[in-house]
Order: structure tokens, then sequence, then C-alpha cells
């Protein structure tokens, strides 16, 4: 679950395209087609705008530093993470990185709505808030979520998935799934369920993205076949127990594997790299440095900030190039 100021993030019948196979979260159809035990796993967590700039800054330092970790065994990707993911099937970190530094510069946003009152972004943290308090566990969380998306979206022309898939499309030049493993995660918003999306799930790789990256109320929650979906980064942010069985897994956490839950719920990155070790992998956790953290801001969906986001990545990937290769290597 994202912990951060800004706006977070992001339904089949059982056995269609992309839907869990079963009530338990674990039991889902990506993951049962992905190898028992591998060797790499890389695992791109989510974090807005800017944490997407930063994922590919600190790509394109690791990888001018010498170290390429983006041909792992297996990607994971998570809001944030699912489109950095996508991206790197057409491009390299370089060039995404330069493309990020060579876009024209968007205006800052307004700090305040069209009638003066707070920012979205915060009405829709307030939401989030209120249903994790008034939520028993994750599972009912996402119920609840799930419930409360729906309903604020059914005044809508139906129109949101459509506009949104355009604008995720346009973030990437490559829409098909490559050869090798790649899991993108969503929550079915009708079941709570998680769900986990890779090439055979019958989803092209643009929606499985744009339900990745649908926080629910400020993008409402994203049509696939008849279903709807939301950010998958409210089963985990990071969603880095799905590597389990891999030997070496590097988890990069634009959120700093903070979280909004109660910590008893396990949803922080601390307990998923535990439960990874527990089982016998080496991981290696990346959070914001100071620098990245102030190049963030206080709202992490601010546009304005993924330069200095993505050039504060690089300098940190660069610098921990070393550490990451005794991993990886």
């Amino acid at each position: 679950m994202n912990a951060t100021s800004s706006s977070l993030p992001q339904a089949t019948p059982a056995g269609a395209p992309g839907h869990p196979a079963g009530d338990d979260e674990t039991t889902i159809d990506a993951t049962r087609r992905i190898p028992p035990h591998g060797e790499r796993a890389l695992v791109l967590g989510g974090g807005g705008s800017s944490g997407n700039a930063w994922l590919i800054g600190v790509l394109a330092g690791l990888a001018d530093a010498g170290l390429d970790v983006t041909q792992a065994d297996l990607t994971i990707g998570t809001s944030a993470g699912a489109t950095a993911a996508a991206q790197l099937v057409g491009a390299t970190p370089a060039e995404l990185y330069a493309a990020i530094l060579a876009a024209t510069p968007p205006q800052r946003p307004a700090s305040a709505g069209p009638t003066g009152g707070p920012r979205p972004a915060a009405n829709h943290m307030e939401r989030l808030t209120g249903i994790i308090a008034s939520a028993t566990d994750p599972a009912d969380m996402r119920r609840r979520l799930g419930a409360a998306t729906l309903e604020a979206d059914a005044p809508s022309d139906g129109s949101g998935s459509a506009k949104w898939r355009a604008t995720v499309a346009a973030r990437f030049p490559a829409h098909e799934w490559p050869e090798r493993t790649i899991l993108l995660t969503a929550v079915d918003a009708e079941s709570g369920q998680p769900t986990v999306f890779d090439r055979h799930s019958g989803v092209d790789l643009v929606d499985a993205v744009a339900a990745s990256t649908s926080n629910g109320f400020g993008v409402g929650p994203y049509g696939i076949g008849g279903h709807r979906y939301l950010d998958g980064g409210y089963r985990r942010n990071e969603n880095a127990d799905l590597a389990a069985g891999y030997r070496r897994v590097l988890v990069l956490s634009p959120l700093g594997g903070r979280t909004l839950t109660p910590l008893e719920w396990g949803q922080q990155l601390a307990v998923q790299a535990d439960e990874l070790r527990a089982a016998g992998s080496e991981v290696e956790t990346v959070l914001p440095d100071a620098e990245s953290l102030e190049a963030f801001g206080d709202n992490m969906m601010d546009l304005t900030r993924r330069v200095p986001a993505a050039q504060a990545g690089y300098r940190q990937g660069q610098g921990i190039a070393g550490r990451v290769a005794e991993l990886w290597r």
C-alpha cells in the first residue's frame, strides 16, 4: 500500500483470463505458470510518477556502472513499477532515462482544486485511510475499497477506462508482452481478490498496466472483459513475495518499503523480504536515499518532479552498483 501524501495508484468469472483461480490470494493463474525455482528476480514497486522516474534512474545508473538487471528471469511490476516493466520491454534504461530528461517540463499543478478546496490527492488519501481504519484485515480492506470505488464511479458514463488506456498506452512504445516472464499485479474491484497478469492471461500489456495503475478514485476501477480492476499496490506495494523460489531477488521500492496499513497486517516490505529469506532467497532492497526523497517533494504524482527524481535515482544507482553486483552476479 502506498504510504505517501500523493494520490495512490491502482473481473472476469473464475477461470477466465487474468482471474484468480480461487479464494486463496496466492492461488493466481499467472503465478502458477512461473517456475517454482529460478535464478534472478527484479521487483519494481509502486510510487506515482516520481517513483516511476526514480526507478528508471536507478536502473540507468546501474547499467551505466556496468550492471544491467533488466533481463532478469522474472520481473514483477506494481503500479508505477508495472509501467516501468512495460517501458523496459521496448527500450533500454539509458533510452528511458534520456527521454525523461528531454521531456518538455510540465507546469506545476495548482495546490487546490477548481473550487479552491483541497487537492484531489488529499481527498483520495482521506478516503483510503478511512477505509483502512474500518477494515479488519487486508482482504476486508480490499473488499471495502473495491465497493467504495465502484460506487464512486457509478455515475460515470464508462468512458474513463478508454481514456486511461490511451494515457497508459502513450507511456511505452512496445505493446506486446515479451518472451521473458513479467508479472503485473492488480486487484479485482468486485471481489477484492488479488490478480496477477502475464503474457498468457489473455489480457494485452496495455490493459494489464492500466489495471495495475488504477487508483480507483482519481482513475476509476479499470474495465477488462466486463470486470473492474484496481492498483496492485492494494495487495502489497511491492508484491516481492511473488518472487518466492528465486535465488536472488532485487527489490526497488520508491516508497521506501512503507505501508499505510497497520504493521500487524504484515504488508510492509520488511516482512516480504523476511518471507523470501526464510524460503532461501538472497534479497537486496533499494530504498530512496536522502537526495531522492528531497527530489520527490511531498506529492509523488507531481509531474514536475520527474526530472529531479530520475537524476537522483541515476546517481543512487551508480553509487550502489557494487553492492547490487554482489547479489546479482
